[in-house]
């Protein structure tokens, strides 16, 4: 199994089609790592095991596949393709909302050029037993993208106003932002409605499950 970093997008496709339909005991033995027993305590390992396979060369770059300017996605589906839960994208800029603008923002970096790996993961089935799906290299269409930034605007426009505090899981169509952090009592800098710092919780932007679940449906449907 190669770890040299890709050097085409049609490289790196070829590569997650070349593991597709493996479980991810194979792909950890392959790999020669140990399969977690649960995930809580593990975030991110499946995620960390596909980079590995598939020879991401993220360093100090933006997106897992810098050179390539291609950000690697696993998302679990049950049976039916359905994704199970929504998708990290990036952290929210709590700290500098006023220096940033969504077309050189971090979120639109990280959702230029994406590479989806479905994960069969349905209800019950053990970690080790999960598998590996068809890959998809997705990048958003306008109206898409339309819908992203309008997301991401109106949610940035709430936080220069010291609103952070008053964004819920409900707000935004597509685009969402909940708390992240290493644990309940991780803080960070925002600003109030005075531009004054205050410490909040870490928020991050998270994918909703109707909007990938769309794009896959659509894309594997070809």
């Amino acid at each position: 199994m190669s770890f040299e970093p890709p050097t085409t997008t049609k490289a790196l496709l070829e590569r997650a089609r070349s593991i597709a339909g493996f479980r991810l005991h194979e792909l950890s033995a392959a790999l020669e790592r140990e399969v977690p027993e649960d995930l809580r305590r593990h975030k991110g390992w499946i995620g960390r095991l596909l980079e590995s396979a598939l020879g991401a060369d993220k360093g100090n770059g933006a997106v897992d596949f810098n050179a390539l300017e291609v950000e690697l996605k696993t998302i679990p589906v049950d049976r039916r393709g359905e994704p199970r839960e929504t998708t990290f994208v990036c952290s929210v800029p709590l700290a500098n909302p006023d220096e940033v603008r969504w077309e050189t923002s971090r979120t639109r970096q990280k959702l230029a050029n994406v590479l989806w790996i479905p994960i069969l993961a349905e209800e019950g089935l053990p970690i080790a037993d999960r598998v590996v799906g068809s890959p998809l290299l997705w990048s958003p269409t306008p109206q898409e993208e339309a819908l992203l930034a309008q997301d991401w605007r109106e949610h940035l426009d709430v936080i220069r106003r010291g609103g952070v505090d008053t964004i819920t899981a409900h707000d935004g169509r597509a685009l969402q932002i909940r708390p992240k952090g290493a644990n309940a009592h991780s803080t960070t800098w925002s600003v109030d409605g005075a531009g004054n710092a205050v410490l909040t919780q870490p928020r991050a932007f998270y994918l909703r499950t109707w909007f990938t679940a769309s794009l896959l449906a659509r894309n594997f449907a070809r």
